[in-house]
């Protein structure tokens, strides 16, 4: 059960320093939380994205062999304006992503390469706060991610990978979820959110007749004023955030 619609958002943890954001495309994370990710780069944190695919297969007007190294460009782009300079890709076909034990040790061994305190991740369930179904790839990454950060800490799991376990993941943190618990205040970080996803320019323009700037901006910022009803009022960000 789905907590009520009118309960606040707690903040979101502050006593970290290495994050690790894991998702199944380009632009997911520029559609979810970037904002967060540029207040969090700011102080001084350290951000890694790795993304299981290159996105090849999400337009319909460009061939995957042109579209995925294309993708991958306007990633690390993206990535770059809000302060993320490692941007890793697992390889696995986009759209077709299965979840199952070789999703699992691909980014169980990025958490063990990496070390973070914090995991991010897309929303892992069936909807879009039970209006838009939610696509494949994205419940088996998130789901898959949510396993791998215990995975990760097991020593005997995937003893093949050669890695010293990391049993220092404190929180997975949910972007897109349908039961938000915390969130972060999204104004330190807009500008430069808008900026980000901008740089996913050759998917907007297939996406949207919209001028791509008034298509992003809106779409940001009414997010984060909704979210932000719920945190005091000022714009947010949310997660729904587990420990462990």
């Amino acid at each position: 059960m789905t907590e009520p619609t009118n309960n606040q958002l707690k903040p979101m943890p502050e006593d970290w320093k290495r994050a690790l954001a894991v998702v199944a495309h380009p632009d997911d994370l520029e559609y979810g939380c970037s904002a967060a990710i540029a207040s969090w780069t700011d102080g001084g944190r350290e951000v890694t994205y790795v993304l299981a695919t290159r996105g090849e297969a999400g337009i319909d007007t460009l061939e995957p062999e042109k579209c995925g190294p294309l993708r991958e460009q306007e990633q690390r782009a993206s990535a770059a304006v809000v302060g993320v300079t490692e941007v890793e890709f697992l390889d696995h076909k986009d759209g077709v992503v299965e979840y199952g034990t070789a999703l699992r040790r691909d980014i169980a061994a990025a958490i063990r390469r990496h070390r973070p305190e914090l995991v991010i991740t897309l929303n892992h369930r069936d909807t879009w706060g039970g209006v838009a179904w939610n696509t494949p790839d994205h419940v088996a990454v998130g789901r898959a991610t949510l396993d791998a950060a215990g995975d990760a800490g097991n020593r005997w799991i995937f003893p093949e990978l050669g890695l010293e376990p990391w049993n220092g993941v404190r929180w997975v943190a949910v972007a897109g979820s349908n039961a938000p618990t915390h969130a972060v205040d999204a104004t330190p970080g807009m500008e430069r959110a808008v900026l980000s996803l901008l740089e996913h320019r050759t998917y907007i323009e297939v996406l949207t007749d919209e001028d791509p700037e008034t298509y992003v901006r809106s779409f940001l910022s009414g997010y984060a004023r909704s979210t932000g009803e719920r945190f005091g009022g000022k714009p947010a960000v949310a997660f729904e955030l587990f420990s462990r």
